[in-house]
């Protein structure tokens, strides 16, 4: 009998298309217990040649969905949710990443785990909605590592 392949390495992240869009990579942080909110992150590049914009979206782990912005007002970082959408213009990608634009899971359901996956959904102001899986990765996760890159494990930290 064949044995079924094994399951891709984390590394070959999924790609979604809607429309002109391409979205690659969605993830998420693993939260501790009692956490409410988790951040999520992706890559959104637009191939056609007029602007579409992210309006909203869904997490089946939390209640609230919100695209946020990271800003220094005063010298002072902070964090507010992106009025009219995220515009992702013609011929150019978008990063969602620590610190910068991220997407915002408020009132959590439960706390997120490193290694399972969540379903969500992306709405697009022309494109529509896209259904994806977020990736949970560990609590001190920066962005995707590229193949290549130093092994799961290597770049632990704890406390």
């Amino acid at each position: 009998a064949a044995t079924p392949a094994p399951a891709p390495a984390a590394a070959a992240a999924a790609t979604y298309k809607v429309g002109d869009l391409v979205v690659e990579a969605p993830w998420s942080r693993a939260t501790p217990n009692g956490a409410k909110v988790a951040g999520g992150y992706v890559k959104i590049t637009n191939t056609g040649k007029t602007a579409d914009k992210l309006v909203g979206g869904s997490f089946e782990q939390s209640n609230r969905f919100e695209v946020h912005e990271m800003a220094m007002n005063n010298g002072v970082m902070t964090m507010r949710p992106v009025k009219g959408g995220l515009e992702i213009a013609p011929g150019q990608s978008v990063m969602l990443a620590p610190g910068g634009f991220h997407l915002m899971f408020m009132d959590l359901k439960q706390p997120l785990k490193d290694g399972e996956t969540v379903k969500g959904t992306l709405v697009f102001e022309k494109a529509g909605t896209l259904p994806v899986t977020f990736d949970v990765r560990g609590i001190g996760a920066s962005a995707p590592a590229a193949a290549g890159a130093a092994p799961a494990g290597a770049m632990e930290h704890k406390h």
